[in-house]
């Protein structure tokens, strides 16, 4: 069962890996086109994107913290 939990737990952190690099590709896609893009004030794009940056990027690192220190304490 031990080793279920341990193949369960390196897919949950692979998906949120891949999730939290596809949203970080898109995030960075957008401040770029925000930042050249003349119809867009740069102040507004990075009033809109930061705050939403630093949430995800702190749950996904949240919860793979999280998987790793509780596969480690079943250990």
């Amino acid at each position: 069962m031990n080793s279920n939990l341990e193949k369960l737990g390196f897919w949950i952190t692979i998906i949120a890996t891949i999730s939290l690099s596809m949203i970080l590709l898109g995030m960075t896609v957008s401040v770029c086109i925000g930042l050249f893009d003349a119809h867009v004030d740069n102040n507004k794009i990075f009033e809109m994107l930061m705050p939403a940056f630093q949430t995800i990027v702190g749950g996904f690192i949240g919860l793979i913290t999280g998987i790793k220190i509780g596969s480690n304490q079943q250990k």
